[in-house]
Formats: structure tokens, C-alpha cells, sequence
């Protein structure tokens, strides 16, 4: 039917009908070899992608903290500036705040970045560029986890020092998915008190990611002054601690491992969260001596007892155990044996629950009455003695240790604490990349035992040398 309608069209209209339909073909055509440059990025953003808070792992579930219609969106766009690119413009990536993937291409027409040509000598078209593996210097080893080892480096493209976190990958199991996660959080969050994440290497063996360079963590500065940190210092340390965790929740995203290995301390002593991709999403019980029963201490009794419903309550619990660590100078709650120790001797302090003080305890797959002491509640400073030698100090603590998740205060909340209320005004007035220290007369304090000549003038306006721990 439709040829006998064409055969009886005038030439000229028949003339037309070609036209179009060529038209029609060539556009069809480019449209598939597009869609065909475009396959790699499409799979590639869909394999990396990573979800919000909520949604990292699949068993979260956010309480009042976090509203349901509110949750974190993946947005991802093209980014100008591209540190990964190689010479002759053959590699390609795509990037967006939560997002870091390869895209292969072979067009040699594409122009390099502008914003890529102002990090590298125009003298010298082989001059050390951001991305590359060979524009950074291994200096030593700073330590080894099971899939990264973490080196002290240097930058050959500006001279500064870095942290350069390589990451092995093996081919059958590809990029382990907490570097992955690492990696799309920190791209896109940028504050003081969290830690820089300045560019990302991929070759086939290793993916690195090379952070600035900060000196020490929270756990060494108390190992090297034991007993208890200045009442000053602890202030200063657990008030840029809030920051950063005020940060991050206002953007629906839980550290979910926070313990001193984990708070980095710089030379000018400003505190930085780190290690956001080694968080899990529940307990999962362990009968072992090693690293995994000391990130017990700072899990909280909810997430020991088997609970998959938390939101940002989970990391406040860590804050209370960090604060009082730093007063006392002892772990709050040093569990030495399982997730049955360590929840015993949280309820030695802070009372074994029930339903009145706990709604909703017996539903939590791991609590039996039967199977723990049955203690009443104490004072905290009968635990930790150190907490009544400062003002307002048992009182935040008491808030932040809450068993029941939802009493436990939020971070923005724990800012407005009486605890703060004698730092200045201007503190809770700073822009997310100023640093606390930026205000006039606050520092930090000279430990006990040391001389102010042993460091950095910009920590105790005294003395020339650096910090070193």
C-alpha cells in the first residue's frame, strides 16, 4: 500500500522524500557512533557510582536525623579540569563530586585542558603533571594496611609534602569498593577539619590517592603524652572534631569509623577526619585480639547489639569516647575479648538497659537479659575521675554516651554545649576553609613535660622548629 502511494506522488514531492529520508539516515548515524563512544562512561558511571549515607550499604536506615525526603543525590558532570590526562589526550575521565571513573578514547583532536596547562611548565611539554605516577616522590614508608600501603611523598610539580595511600588492585576482584567510596566522599567535601584529598593516580597495577601531608594522628599525640591531654587542648581538638562531623552530617554522610587512628593532627594542630572509605554499616562479631577489637571501643552498644537502624547518633557515640580519652587519658571502654566484653563494660558504667530506659532494646537481635550483669547507672566521673576537674566536661560527656541512640546530642548541638562557652565568638562565625587558629589568641597549650622551644611557632607562638611526632 504505501509503494502504490508513492509511485503516485509528483516528482517534485518525491525529490523531497528522498532528501529527508537521507537526512534522517545521517543523523541516525551519528547518533550511533556517539552512543558508541559513550558505552565505557555509561558503564563505567554505573559500576562506580556511590550511594548516600543512607544507601552505602543497603541495612541503613535513617532515624529522625536524617528525613526520608531528604536523602544525598549523585550528581555527575563533566569536569574542565582533568588531572588524569595523558600525553596525547588518549586518556579520558569522567568526574563529579561522587565520582571518579576511566573513560578510553582515541581522539587525537581534543584540545588539553586549560585549567590542566596551568599546573605544568610551559617551558617543557615533559615537565611533572597532576595525575601521573612519576610527579610524585616516595619518601618512606609510613604504614600497611590488607589491600593499601601509605608512604610519605613529594610533589614534583610544586615541591610540597603529600601522603600517597597506593592501593593495590587485583584483576579478577578490580578496585576494592572502600577506595572507591573514599575517594567520590572526599571529592566532594571540602572543609578544614577533614582531610584534602589532592589527586588520584590510576595505573594497572594500583590506584593511589595522594592526600596532603599531615604530620601525626589523635592516638600518637596521646601516646606521646600520656596521662591525659591539656583541658585546653582537648577544648580545641574536640571542637574542631564537631566541626568537621557537623559538616558531614548536614550533608547526610556518617564517618561510621571514628577512633583516634583516624583524627590527623597537623603541625599547626588542627584536627582532620580521614579514612571515610573503611566504615561499615553493622557489627559484625569478631573473636580476635587484632585491630578489629580495638575499633570495638568506639562502637556504640546499638550497632554491638546487632541494630542496622542509625543515623548520625552513630558517630556521636565515637565523639563521646575520643573526648573522654583525651581528658582521662585511658580508653573509656577498653574491650578486650569480643563484642560481649566490650558491651559489659559499657553497661558497668552507663547501667544495663531495659525497655523503660532503652524502648526498643529487646527487639535487637543480639540483646538477651539473661546473658548480662545487671548494673545501675553511675556518675560518670566515678569512671573517669578526670571529667569533674573541668568545667561542663561530665555533662557533654554524659550527653554524647547515651545508650539509647536518639538521646545521644547531635554535633551541631554539642557546638552550642556550655562546655565551648568560654572560646571566642568568632569561632562559630568561621567559613568551612578557616581554620579555628586563624582567630586571634587561640593555640594550643604546652603539654605536660615538654618545652615550648620543641615546637612550631605557629602552635605556641614560640620557638622556630616544626613539630614532628
Amino acid at each position: 500500500m504505501c509503494d502504490l502511494l508513492d509511485s503516485q506522488q509528483p516528482a517534485e514531492k518525491l525529490s523531497r522524500m528522498k532528501k529527508l529520508r537521507r537526512t534522517l539516515s545521517e543523523s541516525f548515524g551519528r547518533l550511533a557512533l556517539k552512543k558508541d563512544d559513550n558505552d565505557f562512561d555509561e558503564i563505567c558511571v554505573t559500576k562506580m557510582s556511590t550511594r548516600n549515607c543512607q544507601g552505602m550499604d543497603s541495612v541503613i536506615k535513617p532515624l529522625d536525623t536524617i528525613p526520608e525526603d531528604k536523602k544525598v543525590r549523585v550528581q555527575r558532570t563533566q569536569s574542565t579540569f582533568d588531572p588524569f590526562e595523558k600525553p596525547n589526550n588518549q586518556v579520558k575521565r569522567v568526574h563529579s563530586e561522587n565520582n571518579a571513573c576511566i573513560n578510553f578514547k582515541s581522539s587525537s583532536a581534543e584540545k588539553e585542558s586549560p585549567k590542566l596547562r596551568r599546573h605544568s611548565s610551559p617551558s617543557s611539554p615533559t615537565s611533572p603533571k597532576f595525575g601521573k605516577a612519576d610527579s610524585y616522590e616516595k619518601l618512606e614508608k609510613l604504614g600497611e594496611g590488607s589491600y593499601a600501603t601509605v608512604y610519605k611523598g613529594k610533589s614534583k610539580v610544586n615541591g610540597k609534602l603529600v601522603a600517597l595511600k597506593v592501593i593495590r588492585l587485583q584483576e579478577e576482584e578490580g578496585t576494592p569498593f572502600t577506595a572507591i567510596r573514599e575517594a567520590s566522599l572526599l571529592k566532594g567535601l571540602k572543609h578544614t577539619n577533614i582531610v584534602l584529598l589532592h589527586d588520584i593516580i590510576h595505573t594497572k597495577e594500583t590506584l593511589t590517592l595522594v592526600f596532603e601531608f599531615v604530620h601525626t594522628d589523635l592516638c600518637q599525640y596521646m601516646d606521646k603524652h600520656p596521662g591525659g591531654l591539656h583541658p585546653d587542648n582537648v577544648k580545641l581538638f574536640l571542637f574542631q572534631l564537631l566541626r568537621g562531623l557537623s559538616y558531614i552530617h548536614h550533608r547526610y554522610i556518617l564517618h561510621r569509623d571514628l577512633k583516634p587512628q583516624n583524627l590527623l593532627i597537623s603541625d599547626t594542630g588542627e584536627l582532620k577526619l580521614a579514612d571515610f572509605g573503611l566504615a561499615r554499616a553493622k557489627s559484625v562479631p569478631s573473636h580476635t585480639y587484632s585491630n578489629e577489637v580495638v575499633t570495638l571501643w568506639y562502637r556504640p552498644p546499638d550497632v554491638l547489639l546487632g541494630s542496622t537502624e542509625y543515623s548520625t547518633c552513630l558517630d556521636m557515640w565515637g565523639v563521646g569516647c575520643i573526648f573522654v580519652e583525651m581528658i582521662q587519658g585511658v580508653a573509656a571502654f577498653p574491650g578486650m575479648k569480643d563484642i560481649q566484653d566490650q558491651l559489659e563494660r559499657i553497661f558497668l558504667v552507663l547501667g544495663t538497659p531495659n525497655e523503660e530506659s532503652w524502648p526498643g532494646v529487646d527487639t535487637l537481635p543480639h540483646f538477651k537479659p539473661d546473658r548480662f550483669t545487671q548494673y545501675s547507672a553511675k556518675n560518670l566521673r566515678q569512671a573517669w575521675n578526670k571529667l569533674s576537674y573541668v568545667d561542663h566536661a561530665e555533662d557533654l560527656a554524659s550527653k554524647l554516651l547515651q545508650c539509647f541512640p536518639k538521646n545521644r546530642l547531635s554535633a551541631q548541638a554539642a557546638l552550642s554545649h556550655e562546655y565551648f562557652s568560654d572560646l571566642p565568638p568568632r569561632l562559630w562565625e568561621l567559613n568551612d576553609m578557616s581554620s579555628i587558629f586563624s582567630v586571634p589568641n587561640v593555640r594550643l597549650q604546652v603539654e605536660a613535660g615538654e618545652s615550648t622551644k620543641a615546637f612550631g611557632k605557629n602552635i605556641y607562638g614560640k620557638g622556630q622548629s616544626h613539630v614532628k611526632h
